[in-house]
């Protein structure tokens, strides 16, 4: 077989999508292209997965005639044979009828308008996959016919698969549920859910927030599993109301908003062997996070739990027979302390691996039994622990040791020393590796490439790409000679040392002394950034065929730079933030070909508050403004985000007071367009009607466009092509049609 390097393959990617020279110039893009089937990007596959044998690999792929539903695919490493393993219409073909709590995981994963398979897992032997479909089980054999594990009208939700392949667990009415897969045999591990209060499950801030999905963890033997009780009784009711376009539905949500009380969560230990179930000791205090479990070894847990203000984490060992906790190590911060997916348990039972920022950036550390030592360092920060292979005694992990604009794959000795970049410069590649890194799922892009879903091997030596696994002729392939590439830069932030990155995009055919308006698109935000070398949407290419030039800037409180940069914001939300963009518009107003006069902003979420906070900030600055589901005033977001950057408000409203768009509404000089769902549970409503009635009290105009049915996206491709349409109607009436 012929093995070629990922740079290249990433070099005949280009090549494959290059077009002749004799062919006539590509077609412009139109809105009703860029939101039509298929996708001008292709399908990319969804929740790529390695078996754990090695042999096959999976994803979710959607279907041609829908995109909003997905099918189980998987492949054959060795040959390449692949084939749709699940078929979604085929297995449950109604439409499904599913429980309110898994509408919300959904919408806290961001697929709420995702149809058919979302989710699945492998067995441990790898020939196996379990599959959660509209609310009931499946098991599905690589070789044979898919078998219903669950048929009921409740929801079964968070499947999950045993470690020795015994048994499958769920949730189903606010109870652990184990079946025995060799006898068929369910039984309720838990039958004290109800009400407020739920087993085996991750509770609001914890989905949202902590990236922690769920609340049951399975013991390595297969003996025990540990769940999460959730208490959600002294959680403050918030009246949500659904408007959709058939009718209004009015929910009685529990939302901690920030300053009042949390969900109470404890953990406990149950036996399969119908024993009594173990309580752990958590601590005295009952208002911390339970931020993550990992079992060490069959008889002790690790158990990572976080102050309220987020400043101390602490990482507990737990004798699973008695529930007794000691503090094994302890994370401690100024500002807060980021949580990590990076914990992995060596075959000792006693060893591991761990993340901390404790040296200003994140990176590695082995924990030998008694102490934490370095695998990895240096004024860089690790994203990701991926593999460990302790046979040939390295880790692989993804970071950005060369440059921040590009997460990369690299390799290092479990013992430290050396880093090896195995990816290519010049992208960006997300990565998914099998347990020891010898076989890995690539998805990487560079500012001119398209992404390629690509299939490597490590064997210990250089990586080795077998195969290319996304299809080369994307309809976006006849528009890429037209294509245009950022130009990327940095410029000093507004404190006037600290390098801050930039992309400029300029229209195709500006010439020279012709200028530009700008869209400058913002998030600024922490946990997002905007400025990479990977490769753009077409949306850009569009704006950019319209004459309009396309600005982003990433400033201070944006992660991947190290702790010092992210702490500007600490206690001051929408301050650095907006002093950093100002900065960077003082710049880009002096660039060629840039008309200063017609800079429009765009944001969502938060990028959605930094719209307002600049246009009420800096009035007259910004010619026109789009913000979409923003939020306006931080005491109606949750506890474990707000609090962790703004403080409690009930000890010190300061920051709160300080950050809220409202109280600057009578500032408002430019033309802002609010955009909203009316089904958003994440950022709801109320942020847009507070900042609406602000302005509308203080005598400012504004417009608004609100969408009944849709959540925090709008991810409908017709609700996207009318937003688009709406949001260019906008610009073009407030900013192209008008100068300064």
């Amino acid at each position: 077989m012929r093995k070629l390097t990922i740079a290249t393959l990433l070099l005949a990617a280009g090549t494959a999508f290059a077009q002749p020279e004799s062919r006539p110039a590509p077609p412009p893009l139109t809105l009703d292209r860029l939101f039509a089937n298929p996708p001008l990007l292709g399908t990319p596959p969804r929740l790529l997965t390695i078996a754990p044998d090695g042999r096959h690999i999976a994803w979710l792929q959607p279907r041609a005639d829908d995109q909003l539903r997905y099918d189980l695919w998987v492949e054959e490493v060795e040959t390449g044979t692949r084939r749709m393993a699940v078929d979604s219409l085929a297995l449950s073909a109604a439409p499904a009828k599913l429980s309110e709590a898994e509408l919300m995981r959904r919408e806290r994963a961001r697929l709420a308008s995702v149809r058919g398979i979302v989710d699945y897992h492998w067995a441990p032997d790898g020939q196996t996959l379990l599959v959660p479909l509209d609310g009931d089980i499946w098991l599905a054999p690589l070789q044979g016919a898919p078998r219903q594990l669950t048929a009921t009208p409740a929801s079964e939700i968070d499947a999950k698969i045993s470690p020795k392949g015994s048994h499958i667990s769920f949730v189903r009415d606010q109870n652990l549920f184990v079946t025995e897969l060799a006898t068929g045999q369910e039984r309720a591990l838990t039958t004290g859910g109800g009400g407020l209060i739920s087993y085996g499950v991750a509770e609001f801030v914890a989905q949202e927030e902590m990236k922690r999905m769920t609340g049951q963890w399975w013991a390595p033997d297969d003996r025990r599993i540990a769940i999460a009780r959730v208490d959600e009784s002294p959680v403050k009711v918030a009246v949500r109301a659904a408007i959709g376009a058939s009718g209004t539905s009015v929910f009685e949500q529990r939302y901690p908003f920030a300053g009042t009380p949390n969900a109470l969560v404890s953990l406990e230990i149950h036996p399969l062997d119908g024993g009594a179930p173990v309580q752990v000791d958590l601590g005295p205090n009952p208002d911390i996070y339970l931020a993550r479990v990992n079992w060490l070894n069959r008889d002790q847990l690790l158990v990572q739990r976080q102050s309220r203000d987020q400043k101390l984490l602490d990482l507990l060992l737990v004798d699973a027979a008695t529930g007794k906790s000691r503090v094994l190590l302890s994370e401690k911060s100024d500002t807060w302390i980021n949580l990590h997916d990076s914990l992995r348990v060596l075959a000792d039972g006693r060893r591991f691996l761990w993340a901390s920022e404790r040296s200003g950036y994140n990176h590695i550390y082995l924990w030998d039994g008694a102490r934490l030592k370095p695998v990895t360092q240096g004024q860089w920060p690790v994203d990701e622990l991926l593999a460990v292979d302790e046979a040939a005694g390295t880790i692989l992990f993804t970071g950005f040791r060369d440059t921040p604009l590009e997460k990369s794959l690299y390799r290092t000795r479990l013992a430290g020393g050396p880093v090896e970049r195995l990816t290519a410069p010049g992208g960006w590649t997300e990565s998914v590796s099998d347990r020891k890194g010898s076989a890995l799922l690539l998805t990487a892009s560079s500012p001119d490439k398209p992404s390629t879903v690509v299939l490597a091997t490590t064997d210990g030596g250089p990586m080795q790409v077998r195969r290319q696994l996304s299809a080369a002729d994307i309809p976006y392939a006849a528009s890429l000679p037209a294509h245009a590439a950022p130009r990327f830069g940095t410029l000093k932030a507004a404190d006037g040392k600290t390098d801050i990155y930039y992309a400029l995009t300029l229209p195709p055919g500006l010439k020279p002394g012709e200028k530009a308006p700008v869209f400058m698109e913002i998030y600024a935000g922490p946990g997002a950034r905007r400025v990479r070398h990977a490769f753009g949407t077409p949306l850009h290419q569009y704006l950019l065929q319209q004459g309009w030039a396309i600005f982003q800037l990433d400033g201070r409180g944006t992660p991947d730079r190290g702790v010092a940069f992210e702490a500007p914001i600490y206690r001051r939300l929408g301050f650095p933030e907006v002093d950093d963009q100002m900065a960077g518009l003082t710049w880009l107003k002096a660039q060629p070909g840039i008309d200063g006069g017609k800079v429009a902003i765009y944001g969502w979420s938060y990028g959605g508050y930094m719209v307002q906070r600049l246009l009420t900030k800096h009035p007259g600055a910004f010619t026109a403004g789009i913000s979409g589901a923003p939020v306006t005033d931080w005491r109606l977001y949750d506890t474990f985000y707000t609090e962790r950057y703004l403080g409690n408000p009930v000890t010190d409203p300061t920051p709160y007071e300080a950050s809220d768009i409202t109280r600057d509404a009578a500032a408002l000089a430019d033309p802002l367009l609010i955009v909203h769902g009316l089904a958003d549970d994440n950022v709801v409503f109320d942020h847009s009607a507070r900042a609406i009635a602000a302005y509308q009290k203080a005598g400012k105009p504004f417009g608004t466009m609100v969408y009944p049915g849709q959540t925090h996206r709008i991810n409908d491709p017709a609700l996207q092509q009318h937003l688009w349409t709406t949001i260019l109607d906008f610009l073009d009436r407030e900013v192209k049609a008008k100068g300064r």
